[in-house]
């Protein structure tokens, strides 16, 4: 999947287009800038609802490629300037980051890990006590 892929496959709008269009690696979804730093991927997408240039700083230091702004956020003027000048493109959709990042998920590849997060979710959902299994 490619970065122009967000607005031709999503219907995302394309609000800063001088980027070079290449593959998306990942994706991560957050509002906490520093759990972004932490976190995200490099190559990847960042879906989030964080409307400013400090999101585009962000972006730029991990090397994420694109940012998806979820809720129809307003975005200022002096983001898209930033974004750029770092060549970081900028979408916007009235979706949810919920439902961005499950359209997402299996187009990053996440769909092979389904799985494993299914399986972790049905344990924790157990109503048992963590250790607890196997216990009467």
């Amino acid at each position: 999947m490619k970065i122009s892929d967000l607005e031709r496959g999503f219907g995302f709008k394309s609000l800063q287009a001088e980027y070079a269009d290449r593959p998306l690696e990942a994706g991560y979804t957050s509002d906490l800038l520093s759990d972004v730093m932490a976190n995200a991927k490099s190559e990847g997408v960042l879906v989030t609802i964080q409307a400013h240039k400090n999101t585009v700083a962000v972006a730029s230091l991990v090397n994420l490629a694109a940012i998806v702004v979820c809720n129809g956020r307003p975005v200022p003027e002096d983001m898209l300037e930033a974004a750029k000048a770092e060549g970081v493109a900028v979408f916007l959709t009235d979706r949810s980051q919920f439902e961005v990042s499950g359209l997402l998920w299996p187009e990053l590849g996440g769909a092979g890990q389904a799985g494993r997060a299914g399986q972790a979710g049905a344990a924790g959902q157990s109503g048992a006590a963590p250790g607890a299994a196997g216990q009467a």
